[in-house]
């Protein structure tokens, strides 16, 4: 306790170079928790709108489906398997899709074209497209011979709503499929090679038109929250229902989406390095000086019979206390200004009007996390210890006659 207390009176011992070191930790501190929350959550808010547009948060698929699609690699008995995961805890909603490629053939044009059967109900739990409709409507559950289709597919094929669109191709028994549909709605997400390549019609106009015999080729799920993605996906693998079948989490489902978010979190972890640089220069400064102005001091209290390493933990509880007040300030400040802007979200601006169109919300929000509270208080308080501990160094090699005769 005594050598505490006569640390903290050395602290002050020079208040304007603590307080401006404090403060230097104070902002280090406060800005890493919430770029770390904004940051999390915008990835966040980057995935959920990503799966909510096609892949969801899991998928139950057959053996091998994800690498090779075929229309013959099917779920047998998609309804019994869907009873069984919506009364898992955690799973939001969750419903069946088919899908194949087809050759569409609109009055003057034809284009292939990836054809989607839904239980259009259902597709508004788990998927933000119904919400994306440009023009007409969305499917409904009793509706028959009729679709919706990405706007640039129907620019393509020079169709309208109204229009009829002939569909062409193969059965899962290997018979000729063909139907013809009419166009109820045009979609658009903003991602240009999904509105160009997509469309969607009932499941059941899919099944017998496709020949499934009641079969499908995924059965997608939303999931509570993101983190529950990898516990369901634990959980309904050994699940009788779920055998032979292959469980895909949406990072297994889109890894594209999660090889830009690490290139992004790089990137941030690089700029957070530069600032707790900067901070640690701050430490090492102060502590540089305030072992120069007392050099003469050490040589006196080395001479009288102190131990140099006594002097060395005055040093280091100096840096620590100092460090302790500006971390516990800062993660206070900066966890207040996260709950404030996760209440009123941040405004993209310009940017807003850009983001809808991938199905991201204008305003992003923070989310205060034990991983962005902790991580960047943890990482500033090892900087500064180590930052601490090089000057403090010093005074073992002092030799107390040189350092009495110090100015």
């Amino acid at each position: 306790m005594g050598d505490f207390l006569l640390a903290w009176r050395n602290i002050w011992r020079n208040t304007r170079r603590s307080v401006l070191t404090i403060l230097a930790i104070v902002f280090a501190t406060s800005l890493l928790v919430f770029m770390l929350s904004f940051q999390f959550g915008a990835y966040d808010d980057m995935i959920d709108s990503s799966v909510r547009l096609s892949t969801g948060h899991l998928q139950i698929q057959a053996q091998g489906y994800q690498d090779r699609p075929n229309i013959r690699k099917v779920i047998e008995n998609p309804n019994r398997l869907l009873a069984m995961v919506t009364r898992l805890a955690g799973v939001e909603d969750a419903s069946i899709r088919s899908e194949t490629f087809a050759l569409a053939a609109g009055p003057e044009r034809s284009r292939g074209i990836m054809i989607t059967g839904v239980i259009p109900d259902n597709e508004t739990g788990i998927s933000s497209l119904p919400g994306q409709i440009k023009s007409g409507r969305y499917l409904l559950n009793e509706d028959s011979g009729v679709a919706v289709i990405g706007s640039l597919a129907a620019k393509r094929l020079q169709i309208d709503i109204g229009d009829e669109c002939t569909l062409l191709g193969q059965g899962r028994d290997g018979s000729v499929a063909a139907t013809i549909i009419r166009i109820v709605g045009l979609y658009r997400t903003g991602i240009d090679e999904f509105d160009r390549t997509t469309m969607q019609i009932p499941l059941s106009d899919f099944d017998s038109v496709f020949s499934m015999a009641g079969g499908a080729h995924r059965l997608v799920m939303i999931a509570d929250h993101l983190a529950d993605a990898g516990r369901i996906a634990t959980a309904v693998r050994p699940a009788p229902e779920a055998t032979g079948l292959a469980v895909l989490t949406w990072d297994q489902l889109s890894p594209g989406l999660k090889q830009s978010i690490k290139l992004d979190l790089v990137g941030g972890i690089i700029m957070y390095a530069i600032l707790v640089i900067v901070v640690a220069f701050s430490i090492l400064n102060t502590f540089f000086m305030a072992i120069f102005e007392r050099t003469r001091e050490f040589g006196v209290l080395m001479s009288i019979g102190t131990k140099p390493m006594r002097l060395v933990k005055l040093m280091l509880l100096e840096s620590m206390a100092m460090t302790s007040i500006g971390l516990v300030t800062g993660t206070i400040l900066g966890i207040a200004v996260t709950l404030i802007f996760s209440h009123y979200g941040i405004s993209m601006g310009d940017s807003g009007e850009l983001m809808a169109q991938y199905g991201i919300a204008d305003r992003l929000y923070p989310h205060l996390s034990l991983a962005s509270v902790t991580i960047g208080p943890v990482i500033i308080a090892v900087v500064t210890f180590i930052t601490a501990l090089v000057p403090a160094m010093k005074i073992p090699r002092m030799r107390p006659v040189e350092a009495m005769r110090a100015c």
